[in-house]
């Protein structure tokens, strides 16, 4: 069976509230994730450029110095935190690559129909396309979906069909209001939500078909701003190979955004510079500055169209980069994690971070003792299983079929990889992928600072709160307890 049940659990950092809604504070929201973009870049990045954008928005914005995204902070489970109000033990969603023990591999791969025994890899990225190598792919291929069996029939699993909690997409959309949204490919169809009515336009060219690097990278960026600033333009404008929902955008979108993935690139390949400081390098500061400049755009689309004051800017990662000292990076071949644990695994994911699923859960106990011997080869920091991981909010795999039976900690500035082409990745469970850029401006906040512990899962609820809708309408933040952010 496809699983779809939830637990109610306890509300991250103890935080409670009963959350309200009433009159709009803003007619639209602009999100926006810049990927990689951690907390202490902010101040950085202003201290170099008093004059920024950035810099100007914080003049009345509220700026969240201690926010944190997802855990694990992969780009998948890091921007349904903030769109759902939820973690990954509520929306199901864990990374964009993963297993699941309730699907079916996808038609293409064995040429059947949910046939065997379930459990399978669970790969939405630019897999999905028809032609990754394509700036505009044609979109999801439906061979290329996992399967499942729902209500006895077996189905294709589009990546928002994975959600088991609404999303603030659909929840505008439902309202009325008009939505858009762009990221780096296809499948980040995740963001409609279950329904798959989530989004007025959708715009999603493949990141893959461009050369990693900066400079191929903010021209590929380049495409989303476009994008945010037709859509600010309304008027039915939308760019061209964008996935409408009836009749399209008719006005201004009330809720529209995506993300930047420069910064991220630039944190990959050239990254900081040596020292306590860590520095912006040459390359990475080259992207900040086109982000920077990105912002400014928008704003000064903004204001011509003269519906600035009437917005509400957030800009809150989807998720960090480890590590920020190059001095502490260094790499594992992941190839090393199977033959460790001395049992059959069904799957690994890996990156600065490993999830492991047991082909048989009844060897747990062997496969820790065996990745417990191998802590130092491995640079283990922490190995996460059993009762820990309800403990810690992760859930039950013994009960949900998306929950790992091993979650491995890696020291800080380890990645498991054999690539030479990368000095940091994300994904992990340390400050430096999880403790992320968050801050949101608009006419009407009064400059100030928050440096208590907040979760990007409370970006959900705030946006429907200002727009004036029913945050108790989200699911997951509703499950979870999620508060607004501090202020609001």
């Amino acid at each position: 069976m496809h699983f779809r049940s939830l637990a109610l659990v306890t509300v991250l950092y103890g935080a409670t509230a009963t959350l309200a809604w009433n009159d709009p504070d803003y007619k639209y929201v602009a999100i926006f994730s810049v990927d990689g973009f951690h907390s202490s870049d902010v101040g950085k990045y202003v201290s170099l450029r008093p004059q920024s954008t950035i810099a100007q928005l914080l003049e009345t914005g509220y700026e969240y110095t201690n926010a944190f995204t997802s855990g694990p902070s992969d780009s998948f489970p890091g921007t349904i935190n903030q769109f759902t109000g939820a973690s990954p033990r509520t929306t199901g969603i864990w990374y964009d690559d993963i297993w699941d023990r309730s699907y079916y591999p996808p038609f293409s791969t064995n040429m059947t129909h949910c046939e065997g025994p379930p459990g399978a890899e669970v790969e939405q990225a630019e897999n999905l396309d028809y032609n990754s190598t394509e700036l505009f792919s044609g979109g999801i291929d439906p061979d290329n979906l996992p399967q499942a069996i729902i209500n006895g029939k077996c189905q294709e699993i589009y990546p928002h069909m994975r959600l088991r909690v609404n999303t603030i997409w659909e929840i505008v959309e439902a309202s009325g209001k008009e939505t858009a949204y762009t990221d780096k490919h296809p499948a980040y169809d995740i963001v409609r939500g279950p329904s798959g009515k989530g989004l007025t336009v959708g715009y999603f060219p493949e990141i893959q078909s461009v050369a990693n690097t900066v400079d191929a990278t903010i021209a590929y960026d380049q495409l989303h701003v476009d994008a945010f600033l037709d859509w600010i333009a309304g008027e039915g404008k939308t760019p061209e190979h964008s996935e409408i929902q009836g009749a399209g955008l008719t006005t201004t979108p009330a809720l529209f955004g995506g993300n930047f993935q420069a910064v991220s690139v630039g944190q990959k390949t050239a990254g900081y510079t040596n020292g306590t400081n860590q520095a912006f390098t040459a390359p990475l500061l080259k992207a900040l500055d086109f982000v920077d400049n990105s912002l400014g755009q928008v704003v000064s689309a903004l204001k011509a169209k003269n519906i600035y004051k009437e917005t509400l800017i957030i800009v809150a990662s989807k998720h960090g980069q480890a590590p920020k000292n190059p001095a502490l990076y260094r790499k594992i071949d992941p190839a090393l994690i199977v033959p460790a644990t001395g049992v059959n695994v069904s799957w690994v994911t890996t990156d600065d971070i490993a999830l492991i699923f047991l082909e048989d859960q009844s060897t747990l106990s062997t496969a820790v003792a065996g990745l417990e011997k191998a802590t130092s080869e491995l640079q283990i920091q922490d190995i996460i299983y059993g009762s820990r991981l309800t403990a810690l909010g992760y859930g039950d795999p013994l009960k949900d079929p998306a929950v790992p039976d091993i979650i491995v900690r890696v020291d800080l500035g380890v990645i498991y990889t054999t690539s030479t082409a990368k000095i940091a990745e994300h994904g992990g469970l340390s400050d430096d992928d999880r403790k992320v850029a968050c801050f949101v401006s608009g006419s009407g906040l009064k400059k100030t600072v928050f440096d208590q512990k907040v979760s990007t899962r409370q970006v959900a609820p705030t946006v429907l709160k200002v727009l004036g809708l029913n945050p108790e309408e989200l699911q997951g933040a509703k499950i979870q307890g999620t508060p607004l952010l501090e202020g609001f």
